[in-house]
């Protein structure tokens, strides 16, 4: 069986070929490599918030505006980050990681026929 073909010839796929190919590792590293530095980042962000909102209130309560204050912001900012967070990912996927899961696929689905 070759990277190309991972059905035998009753159609049945070898999964476990498929997952160890060297596109298929391609893809996992592609896609590790976005989310693992997004994730830290993401939980550094937040638990700064949470260790500010119980370690420094009055920093977290000093009014910016009105009663709009620092904690206020940095939560709302917390909201902002996620949406960031999941376009940036929904992009990022859209140009790398589709493309490539796609063939796949079609390659799979292509064997799968012919067997």
């Amino acid at each position: 069986m070759s990277d190309q073909t991972h059905a035998d010839s009753n159609g049945r796929i070898d999964y476990i070929a498929v997952e160890q190919s060297p596109r298929f590792q391609s893809l996992k590293r592609t896609q590790r490599s976005f989310i693992f530095p997004l994730a830290v980042f993401f939980l550094l962000w937040y638990f700064a918030y949470v260790l500010l909102a119980a370690f420094a209130p009055e920093f977290m309560g000093q009014r910016v505006w009105g009663d709009i204050t620092v904690g206020l912001l940095l939560g709302l900012g917390q909201f902002v980050t996620t949406f960031g967070i999941t376009m940036a990912y929904v992009s990022f996927a859209n140009r790398k990681l589709d493309p490539l899961a796609t063939e796949i696929r079609e390659e799979l689905e292509k064997a799968q026929e012919n067997a």
